[in-house]
This record gives structure tokens, C-alpha cells and sequence, in this order.
């Protein structure tokens, strides 16, 4: 890991081609405690986030994927009526990266307006 950020949400996603191995449990471990919420499940960075209705949840998605675009790091979305599971995993290295905790606070920076 090039640098552990103290807030995750102000980190840059950098391009990940593949050449560098996915973070350890004990990076992951760490990371973890500056999410809210959080959890690695099965090789993957997941969230779910409930809202009051398909609005609400709509303008979410429609949040996420700006983050996504400009960041140039995407996640998988699940998406109900008023649902939402964000996971991450850095598919160029089978794993999880210093990205995807980046752009998880980024997500979570969105429900805090």
C-alpha cells in the first residue's frame, strides 16, 4: 500500500492494470476501520444502504455512478425499491486495493449531505 490515508474520501483511485498484489488481511483489516459500515465479504468491499423510497434510492445510484465515472473505478450495484449493496473489488488483481476503500468513503461522503 502506497499510503495509508487518515481520510479515505480524500484519496484519487489510481489505474490499476494488474502487477500488484491485492491488499492483505491485515491492510484490509485496517482500512476497514476508516469505513462506516463496511465489510469485506467474499473478496469483495459491500455495503447495503436503505432509503425512504425509489426515489431516494434512484438519486443514490445516480450519485454513485458520478463517483464511479470520476474516479474511473466502478462498482456492482444491487438496486431494490428502496435498496441499495455497493461492493467493490479491483477485478486487474483479483482483490481488493487501496481504490476501492477510496471510493467506498467517497460513497459514504454522499449520505452524510
Amino acid at each position: 500500500m502506497s499510503e495509508t490515508f487518515c481520510d479515505l474520501a480524500k484519496g484519487k483511485c489510481k489505474p490499476c492494470e494488474g502487477g500488484i498484489p491485492p491488499l492483505s488481511a491485515h491492510e484490509i483489516e485496517t482500512l476497514l476501520k476508516g469505513l462506516n459500515g463496511w465489510a469485506a465479504v467474499d473478496g469483495k468491499l459491500a455495503k447495503d444502504f436503505k432509503f425512504p423510497d425509489h426515489y431516494v434510492t434512484m438519486t443514490f445510484v445516480n450519485a454513485v455512478a458520478w463517483v464511479s465515472h470520476s474516479q474511473g473505478h466502478h462498482p456492482d450495484l444491487a438496486v431494490g425499491y428502496n435498496t441499495c449493496r455497493v461492493q467493490y473489488i479491483t477485478h486487474a488483481i483479483g482483490g481488493l486495493s487501496e481504490s476501492d476503500f477510496i471510493c467506498a468513503a467517497k460513497i459514504d461522503r454522499l449520505t452524510e449531505l
